[in-house]
């Protein structure tokens, strides 16, 4: 009879292995739907999709917080979660204070 550790090493590995085919699987699978729609000349916006899925992301990181900073050529930024803007990270490069750009 096989031991606990034996069977959670087995189900890891065929968890592991299943993961693998799927992503195998799925690599075909788009592979077949890329040739299918060259061959038949669908594109992407018979299918319904468009690019407002990428507009309402881009409109979805604009942010609504006030301006707490004022960078050397009038930028605006909030200071909140995220990446910084470039020219606060230029600034901070350069060894300055972001302190110094407060509103």
């Amino acid at each position: 009879m096989a031991t606990y550790i034996e069977l959670k090493n087995q189900a890891e590995a065929l968890l592991a292995e299943a993961e693998l085919v799927r992503k195998q699987e799925i690599a075909e699978v788009i592979q077949r739907i890329k040739a299918q729609m060259k061959e038949y000349g669908v594109t992407l916006a018979d299918l319904g999709a468009s690019n407002s899925g990428v507009q309402r992301k881009a409109a979805k990181t604009k942010s609504t917080a006030p301006a707490k900073y004022r960078g050397p050529n009038g930028e605006l930024w909030a200071g909140g979660l995220g990446r910084k803007p470039e020219w606060v990270r230029a600034l901070l490069a350069e060894g300055k204070n972001i302190e110094d750009y407060l509103i």
